[in-house]
């Protein structure tokens, strides 16, 4: 009977969630959508100065300490493409923050005294890393979707008559961030005299998209050889918007290998729960056995190589 109430408990719980995420999407993502707007727009509403706005954009992106010192100028590079804004006050409270909540596991739990502090800090440290990865994969994602568009609407600005610049304005004008804020600063860089072939270069290092190099070479070798620049742009779209169905087409058939990954990933820390919930008492008799420390942190460096061969096995380029 008290297994079937906890499985009662469980779909309940599920259904809650469930509905708490569908109102969430109703009332407010679809209001956060509607307020998504440029950056750069913003500031120029703000600040009058345009050569004040390029400065703040500037001063959000990385941090210019870090990319001073030798051999840390990834960790800049990290930081700026991922687009958040991070102070190193905010950092240090990250990783005192994650530090603690996985130094109490491993000390009072595990049983590793002194050792805990070594795994949680650069544990804390590896979290970080994860989370500017993840932000910087999301944002060149969204990046990638509006590249395509973006080369439209310079396409149509060159055929209309306008100038190279000012064609690139209206993508600084009518699309959102992260490729309208990026590209009016493409846009500043340039009218503050900058040479185009660098502001278009500084354009592929702020954002670290790939395609972005193609577009990088187009410009410069027009601007140096001269030639349609509009066929050139049209075809580049057209040829990123294949791509991006062929990703799609991949992604689609390795999903079962990433949801396999999921779950194998999630089943024993389920499994785990599950166990304690239905007898408490299941893992007490081993708890405080000096093997069950090495156990799980063999257990879990195992199971991290075997994400890491699936995710080799269904992510790679096209």
């Amino acid at each position: 009977m008290s297994n079937q109430l906890w499985v009662i408990y469980a779909l309940i719980f599920a259904a809650v969630l469930l509905g708490v995420r569908a109102l969430y999407w109703l009332l407010f993502r679809s209001r956060t959508e509607r307020k998504i707007i440029n950056r750069r727009l913003t500031l120029s509403n703000e600040l009058k100065d345009q050569a004040q706005v390029l400065d703040v954009l500037r001063r959000e992106r990385g941090f210019a300490s870090v990319g001073a010192v030798p051999g840390l100028q990834w960790v800049d590079e990290l930081v700026m493409q991922s687009g958040m804004k991070l102070d190193p006050a905010r950092i240090g409270i990250f990783l005192v923050a994650v530090s603690a909540l996985l130094y109490l596991p491993l000390a009072f739990w595990l049983k590793l005294g002194p050792v805990a502090i070594v795994l949680a800090i650069p544990a804390a440290v590896g979290a970080g890393y994860l989370v500017l990865r993840m932000k910087r994969a999301s944002r060149i994602a969204r990046f990638s979707e509006q590249l395509p568009e973006a080369l439209d609407i310079v396409v149509r600005g060159l055929r209309a008559g306008h100038p190279f610049r000012v064609a690139l304005g209206l993508v600084a004008r009518e699309l959102p961030d992260p490729i309208g804020t990026e590209f009016g600063i493409l846009i500043d860089e340039i009218s503050f005299g900058l040479d185009q072939q660098q502001a278009v270069d500084h354009l592929a290092a702020r954002v670290g998209q790939e395609d972005l190099t193609f577009v990088s070479i187009a410009i410069n070798i027009q601007s140096q050889t001269g030639g349609n620049l509009a066929e050139i742009l049209h075809g580049l779209s057209r040829m990123l918007r294949n791509r991006a169905k062929l990703r799609l087409k991949v992604r689609a058939l390795t999903s079962e290998g990433r949801m396999s990954g999921y779950f194998m990933s999630a089943i024993p820390f389920i499994l785990f729960v599950l166990v304690n919930l239905i007898n408490p008492s299941y893992f007490t008799e081993v708890r405080d056995h000096p093997l069950v420390g090495v156990a799980v942190v063999g257990s879990l460096l195992l199971l991290g190589i075997g994400n890491f061969v699936i995710y080799r096995m269904v992510n790679f380029k096209i």
